[in-house]
């Protein structure tokens, strides 16, 4: 019989992180850079006004009040993207949309609420000394210099590191690279997983249970497992207990497979056509482990050929809380090192036990608890059988118990691997 970390240590020998190949920004969300990201462009581009009002110059506003505005003649209307720009003179405002490029000569930005919103008018003369109405702006308090533009390349500048290799890219990131002006990356892209539940008794979610049938909740949970440790997951339903149905869908599914996952079919049944289906492709080790749930397992690869060593391959056990631990032990790891990620476990505490735990010799078991981080305290939910999905849909981490411990007290401290978030 084979250890947890021995199974372990041996699946992930056999895995690396997927070759880097360029995406779209949205088609490379979820992955992880292959590149340092360097800015070819200052952020902002240019200095622009962080509020509506009016660009103008500080001197103009020395002592301004509400009792004692300053006025200002307007020269003109700066909206968001445009281009030619009125310059600003002693005097003068040129009114300002926010996001709108800072006018010459004006040093800082008056808010609407600053000003009596330039409804008043004055009289002026045109070039052939002819009197005309001018627009005006009362400024009601000093404007400090800068006030309220974002100065070029204030966020980024030009040629600095924005992103490391190794970053996730989520919605932030590929807003950053969109506002940098990048189009595409490169990235370790997200495995494909499929996900495939064997049995005759599984029948689908809202199809009708015979006797001695139930509903096909593995793939669910798998596939969801499978998308919440960063893979594009393809769920596919109930495979009866037939070998060349069986085949027949591997062979299917192997095109668009990094990975593939099924469950049940590992014992020694009689019925167990995995093992069966699976050995036949050679390369494919089924092995028991010393641990509870999930003792049998299967690793190895499928489809080999000149094409390439073939698609690896993680059988594990059809009892429900079986395949789901199993999942989190082995195969979400084999995900996390496909994508390059750095954190490639769950996370694993240490906490008080306030009762006493069994568990049987030579078997490394893992107990569902519940975890209570704001006094490091863990409980069991639910019995160690591995069918009972509702304990499990209860629980937040797996409580650890050493192959060589039979018994621990109550207040033991054990090992907890925090599962989520």
């Amino acid at each position: 019989m084979w250890t947890v970390d021995e199974h372990l240590a041996d699946v992930l020998s056999a895995v690396a992180p997927l070759p880097a190949i360029e995406l779209q920004l949205l088609d490379a969300r979820g992955c992880r850079l292959d590149e340092d990201v360097l800015a070819d462009v200052d952020l902002p581009p240019f200095d622009n006004s962080s509020m509506d009002g009016y660009a103008l110059r500080t001197a103009d506003t020395v002592g301004a009040t509400a009792e004692y505005p300053s006025v200002l003649s307007v020269v003109g209307d700066i909206a968001a993207g445009a281009g030619e720009l009125p310059a600003v003179g002693p005097g003068q405002a040129a009114r300002i949309m926010t996001g709108a490029p800072v006018p010459p000569g004006s040093q800082a930005v008056a808010p609407v609420e600053w000003t009596d919103g330039g409804s008043g008018t004055g009289r002026a003369a045109d070039a052939m000394g002819a009197a005309v109405e001018d627009e005006e702006v009362r400024v009601l308090r000093p404007v400090p210099e800068g006030a309220h533009i974002r100065r070029r390349g204030s966020d980024v500048a030009a040629g600095t590191r924005v992103l490391e290799a190794g970053t996730r890219l989520g919605p932030t990131q590929l807003g950053l690279l969109a506002a940098i002006g990048r189009a595409t990356v490169k990235v370790r892209p997200r495995p494909r997983v499929v996900v495939l539940s064997t049995g005759s008794e599984l029948v689908q979610p809202g199809e009708p249970v015979g006797p001695g049938q139930i509903a096909d909740s593995n793939s669910f949970t798998l596939t969801a497992a499978a998308l919440d440790a960063g893979a594009i997951a393809y769920r596919v339903g109930g495979v009866p207990d037939d070998a060349a149905r069986l085949r027949a869908v591997l062979e299917d599914q192997l095109g668009r497979a990094d990975l593939i996952v099924t469950s049940g079919g590992v014992s020694v049944g009689a019925y167990d056509v995995v093992k069966e289906v699976f050995e036949s492709y050679g390369g494919v080790d089924f092995r028991r482990l010393r641990m509870q749930p999930g003792k049998p397992q299967g690793f190895g690869r499928i489809g080999a050929g000149d094409s390439g060593p073939g698609v690896p391959l993680l059988a594990l056990p059809g009892n429900p809380v079986s395949a789901y631990i199993s999942f989190e032990l082995f195969v979400r790891p084999v995900i996390r090192t496909m994508l390059g990620a750095e954190d490639v476990h769950r996370p694993v505490v240490r906490a008080v036990c306030p009762v006493a735990l069994r568990s049987p010799a030579g078997r490394r078991q893992f107990l569902r608890g519940g975890y209570r981080a704001a006094d490091g305290v863990v409980e069991p939910v639910g019995g160690a059988e591995s069918h009972l999905v509702g304990a499990l849909a209860r629980a937040d981490c797996l409580i650890t118990v050493p192959e060589d411990v039979t018994e621990l007290p109550a207040g033991s401290e054990v090992d907890v691997v925090l599962l989520g978030g």
